[in-house]
């Protein structure tokens, strides 16, 4: 039987009532904007799942942060999850679809690991097809919804399959939200890509600063670059 969690140096994730469990390339998500945020911003997290992100920017940001999530089950391990932390007087979570739900404020930044395997093959329980694909939220919806919701200076992270990644950059350009920085992600130097981490903005930039990162080396240990960026989480790093 799998661990029903995954404890991290400041705080432990729960996660057997989630379809969508902990993995590395929302960590890596999580911990790349942990560094970017402003502080004392408004902090959204769509589709919040454990509490991950949430923890994950908490354990960094000083400001609030909020969380909004659809599924019932999920969206009760979330509460706990939260509960439990030492940062609960700063997080805020609602139950229910982000597309109808009216948040009493914009937010200054938006961060999401949307259900984005729209049009790829279906998972065999609903509950993970509603936290892998992009049945009940597409990404021209999401797209909708983060212009909504966010403040006009105001900026967003997504993580998407690396297949995705320009189909994504034009979607976003068509709303007028425009790539600000890009993290390409692979397993190994033999892999090829198979997750963007995306920045975007209203503002048009000239350059567009882009990285790359290995999770580990062609020995199989994590790399130097994967290890400082994730020291403050993982509890053996």
């Amino acid at each position: 039987m799998p661990n029903p969690y995954f404890q991290f140096k400041q705080f432990t994730i729960y996660q057997d009532q989630c379809a969508m469990k902990v993995c590395t390339d929302a960590c890596i998500l999580g911990a790349w904007f942990a560094e970017k945020m402003p502080s004392y911003s408004l902090v959204l997290d769509i589709g919040s799942g454990t509490g991950l992100l949430m923890l994950m920017l908490a354990q960094r940001h000083k400001g609030q942060i909020e969380g909004i999530e659809l599924d019932l089950a999920a969206f009760k391990q979330l509460k706990e999850n939260i509960k439990q932390s030492k940062w609960k007087d700063d997080l805020r979570v609602y139950p229910g679809d982000v597309r109808i739900h009216s948040f009493p404020h914009k937010f200054d930044f938006i961060i999401t690991n949307p259900p984005f395997f729209e049009g790829d093959p279906v998972a065999a329980s609903e509950s993970a097809n509603l936290a892998r694909h992009s049945k009940e939220l597409t990404l021209a919806e999401l797209l909708t919804v983060i212009d909504t919701n966010l403040e006009s200076a105001g900026s967003f992270g997504i993580l998407l399959p690396y297949h995705r990644v320009d189909y994504f950059i034009e979607l976003a350009g068509l709303r007028q939200f425009y790539l600000q920085e890009k993290l390409l992600v692979r397993q190994t130097p033999r892999h090829d890509f198979f997750r963007g981490i995306l920045h975007f903005s209203r503002k048009k930039e000239r350059f567009v600063p882009g990285s790359e990162l290995c999770i580990k080396n062609e020995a199989g240990v994590y790399t130097e670059e994967f290890v400082e960026l994730m020291k403050d989480y993982y509890l053996y790093l």
